[in-house]
Formats: structure tokens, C-alpha cells, sequence
């Protein structure tokens, strides 16, 4: 047992960064396709084919979901994954042609690193050929490449995010997982202390965001767009509707473990992806993916490292 989100078997994950640039992308590859929903809780959400994902429309499975640095440019990722997937034979038989159903959402990197530098689709198309479901490392990888948090004071201030996952199996096999790039404008919390944020002026110990939000400070984070992306990925049986509702439920472990949280200046959208092995209560589910989102997004934090002079969690703890 991996305890992450390759746990669910008939998964795949690939990620791809660009160290000089400071931004990269992460798929996660569904073959035989899963069903998707989704819900969008921040106010700055860059994505694609969500639409797709309301109960209501026609397309019941997707085959890919891309979680990707960039901001908006970053979404021509996800045609490199399509790319990838129509060569492979994966996707919607439409009886002319296979069309794979990919979606995702972008979180903002270009302030970090080279801001001309973004996940593009050679950079989609290599992520599916590195896909793989043994590996997967957490941090300064993929999406997280970039990824920062507590950026109300700006970059000088903030702390090193990036990509996390966790996962919890039952004694019945129902699989939960979360694989989570965070990117937030507030801060990180663990058991009530704050693990990664805005900074103080000495760079050993955190401020709060919240408090400096009262103070009226706002220079820098207000400029410097955010958001906390992810995927809940689980072996149960749902529709779309039950998927969304985990989706929704899955937001709780954002406010468990970031405040503050859905701003306006974040984009914090969760997909759920179900791959149809077992029957299990929604309520349950939604009650899991919350724990593994929060646990996942303090994996993010600690597994990741310093990038130029941001600090990480672990830089900061050792002065």
C-alpha cells in the first residue's frame, strides 16, 4: 500500500516540472475512464471541461484529469495529454474517432519563476509518457513546482508550497484518496499551528494572514494570484451528482488545514474521480476525502524544499 493516491488501482500518474522556469504539471490517467464531478469553491478558478462534469449533461466517464502550473496558459497542457491519449486508442467512441475526455484546472506559478515559461503541450504529452502507477513523489514536483502559500506581503514573504497526496483503506477495500498542488493565499495549518505562511520579517516564525487582513495589510497578495487544486480519487461506484457531492464535502479538509480559504483571489476547485469497484456510502466518502485532502495538503508542505529564497517548512523549523 502506497498510502497516496496510486492506492486506487486502474490509475496512473504522471508529473513533469520545469526546475529553471519554476512550473509543471501533473496528470492523473484513468484508462478505462472514471466517472468525474467536481466543485469550484474559489472566485479566480482557471479550468477545463467542467461543464462536462454537471450531472446533467451527457458524457458520464473522463480519462484524464490535469492539475497544472501556468495560470490560464498553463491549460494547453491538457491538449497535450488529449494528444497523447487519441494515440493510445483512449477515449469517447464517437464512431469516427476516439475523443479522450481530459479535465482540470490551473493554479497561478508566474510570478515565481519565469513567467514565459508555462506547462505547455509538450510538457502535457511528456507527464502521460512518465505516467506510471508505482511512483509518486510529493512536493516540488509537477503542479507543485511553483507552488507557494501566505502571500498577502508578497513572494519575499511566503512559504514554499507544492504537491501532496494520502490515502485510507478499509478493512471491506474501499480506497480514498487525495492528491492535492497547493497554492493558497492564506495559510497552512496543522493541529491549529500554523505550518506554512507569511512569513515574519526575521523569516524563523509566522505572521497571520488573517489578523494582517484586519490590520488592512494588503500589499503584494492581492497582486499575486493563488489557488489550491485537486483530485479525491476513490475504487466506490458513483454517479456524477455523488461524485460533486464529494467534491463538495472534500472542501472541508481545505478549511481544515488553509485559512484563509475560497477567496476571491484563489481559483480552489476539487474533482472526485470513482472507478466503479464497490458499493459505499456518500456520506462516508465525503467524510474521508475530507481527511485526506486536509493530510495530503501537509504532505505538500512538508515534503517540499526551498526554491530560490523561499523557504520551505523544513528551512524554517531548522533555524
Amino acid at each position: 500500500m502506497f498510502k497516496n493516491i496510486l492506492d486506487v488501482e486502474g490509475i496512473k500518474v504522471g508529473q513533469v516540472e520545469d526546475k529553471d522556469g519554476l512550473t509543471g504539471c501533473t496528470v492523473v490517467i484513468c484508462e478505462n475512464g472514471g466517472v468525474c464531478g467536481v466543485d469550484v469553491r474559489g472566485s479566480a478558478p482557471g479550468t477545463r471541461e467542467t461543464d462536462l462534469l454537471d450531472p446533467i449533461n451527457m458524457v458520464q466517464k473522463v480519462h484524464a484529469i490535469v492539475l497544472s502550473g501556468g495560470s490560464a496558459f498553463g491549460l494547453e497542457s491538457t491538449c497535450g495529454v488529449s494528444k497523447y491519449l487519441e494515440e493510445k486508442g483512449i477515449g469517447f467512441d464517437v464512431g469516427v474517432a476516439k475523443v479522450p475526455i481530459v479535465t482540470g484546472a490551473v493554479l497561478f506559478d508566474l510570478g515565481v519563476g519565469d513567467p514565459k515559461c508555462r506547462p505547455n503541450i509538450e510538457m502535457g504529452y511528456k507527464a502521460c509518457e512518465v505516467a506510471n502507477n508505482n511512483e509518486l513523489k510529493q512536493g516540488n514536483y509537477g503542479a507543485g513546482c511553483g507552488a507557494t502559500v501566505g502571500k498577502i506581503k508578497g513572494s519575499e514573504f511566503c512559504t514554499k508550497g507544492g504537491i501532496g497526496s494520502y490515502s485510507i483503506k478499509l478493512d471491506n477495500g474501499l480506497v480514498v484518496s487525495a492528491l492535492i498542488a497547493v497554492n493558497a493565499f492564506g495559510d497552512v495549518y496543522e493541529k491549529g499551528e500554523v505550518i506554512a505562511g507569511v512569513l515574519n520579517e526575521q523569516k524563523n516564525g509566522f505572521l497571520n494572514t488573517y489578523e494582517l487582513m484586519k490590520q488592512g495589510v494588503n500589499k503584494g497578495g492581492f497582486n499575486i494570484d493563488n489557488t489550491t487544486i485537486g483530485i479525491v480519487a476513490t475504487n466506490a461506484k458513483l454517479s456524477k451528482a455523488q461524485c460533486k457531492k464529494i467534491s463538495q464535502m472534500a472542501h472541508n479538509g481545505f478549511a481544515k488545514a488553509i485559512f484563509p480559504i475560497h477567496t476571491p483571489h484563489d481559483g480552489d476547485t476539487i474533482f472526485t474521480l470513482a472507478t466503479g469497484e464497490m458499493e459505499a456510502d456518500v456520506a462516508l466518502l465525503g467524510s474521508i476525502a475530507s481527511e485526506v485532502v486536509e493530510k495530503s495538503i501537509t504532505n505538500a508542505i512538508k515534503s517540499a524544499t526551498k526554491i530560490n529564497n523561499i523557504l520551505s517548512y523544513n528551512e524554517i523549523n531548522l533555524k
